[in-house]
């Protein structure tokens, strides 16, 4: 398969100014995306989208191949997929499968991404993988609307709200991690969440997702023990 890892890096970030190039580890957090792929045991061309000559320059040096992002899909609104279809468009090569590395969600393997890829060697039907992570506390179970007078009421239907937390079905959330899409699904479907996908998940112990600057504190407080224990992988 022809494999393209996109890294979206827009330099606009309104809760994490520079998010995309804050250090982490003493590496900017692209890095940390790029070096994923570029470890992977399969052949992978990576490419970094920006509207930023910051990032540009960081990509330049460290000889990371860059994609000039215009402005109109650089927006805050902007949706993930204007940017890879604008990739895909000044490319060369077809692509038969997609990889979206989010550097705001630094703690993945490349034996992880390897072990994705994997799926679609063997399963020629499916047309996405995303990774999850379980919920626990936060289960939809116990999540409420309030009305005007702040009265609760159940956000999901069912009798959730009075069962031991390790009684509840297991539920997951998208971790941000890895968005692992075949190119023809991408451009029939315009999303990296196609219709045939299957679940790749990884240990909740190490969620962040950094879009505010409590997400990049705890991202630097478990980075260490993330990184010790996966210096061999």
């Amino acid at each position: 398969m022809k494999i393209l890892a996109l890294i979206p890096a827009r330099g606009g970030s309104k809760g994490v100014p520079g998010k995309n190039i804050k250090l982490l580890g003493g590496k900017p957090l692209l890095l940390h995306a790029y070096e994923c792929a570029d470890n992977s045991k399969y052949e992978i061309d990576i490419v970094v989208s920006t509207d930023s000559n910051e990032i540009k320059s960081i990509c330049i040096e460290n000889n990371i191949k860059v994609i000039d992002r215009p402005a109109e899909f650089a927006e805050d609104s902007s949706p993930v997929t204007s940017a890879i279809h604008h990739v895909l468009e000044n490319l060369p090569v077809k692509y038969d499968l997609i990889v979206l590395l989010q550097p705001t969600s630094p703690f993945r393997k490349s034996g992880q991404l390897d072990e994705i890829i994997d799926c679609f060697e063997n399963d020629n039907s499916l047309e996405g993988v995303i990774s999850v992570v379980s919920v626990d506390d936060a289960h939809p179970a116990r999540m409420y609307s309030l009305d005007s007078d702040y009265m609760m009421n159940p956000f999901l239907n069912c009798k959730g709200e009075t069962v031991r937390r390790q009684d509840l079905d297991p539920v997951y959330l998208r971790n941000g991690c890895f968005y692992v899409v075949k190119t023809e699904s991408f451009l029939t479907q315009n999303s990296v969440m196609p219709l045939r996908k299957k679940a790749y998940l990884m240990d909740s112990k190490y969620h962040v997702n950094i879009d505010t600057p409590k997400d990049f504190m705890l991202a630097g407080l478990i980075y260490e023990e993330w990184k010790n224990e996966n210096s061999n992988n």
